[in-house]
């Protein structure tokens, strides 16, 4: 004989795609503050070149890494949110020599 057990997690509206949904949303808000961070960053960038000034900045990134490590309340480890954030600013210091660094003068 088999088991015929459902769960509510089985049905359409269950509370695991609920969940789903909201999983679905902060990606998307995180997309988002991803983009407005990047677009910020682009700007700090144009500042820099314009005095002169190198993309890499070794004390800002590690205030940077301190801060979010100090605001993290879990779960994910300090270590998964410093791997995260090193993660970002690469990602973003890629965009800034790209759209602000090799461009040709303007």
């Amino acid at each position: 004989m088999t088991d015929k057990r459902t769960s509510a997690a089985d049905h359409p509206g269950s509370e695991r795609d609920k969940l789903r949904r909201q999983i679905d949303a902060i990606d998307d808000k995180t997309l988002d503050l991803f983009n407005q961070r990047a677009l910020l960053a682009l700007e700090v960038g144009k500042l820099k070149k314009k005095a002169g000034e190198k993309l890499f900045d070794a004390e800002r990134e590690s205030e940077i890494f301190e801060r979010v490590m100090k605001n993290n309340s879990g779960p994910l480890s300090s270590q998964a949110v410093l791997r995260l954030f090193e993660r970002i600013i690469d990602e973003i210091r890629r965009v800034e020599r790209i759209e602000i660094y090799d461009k040709k003068s303007e």
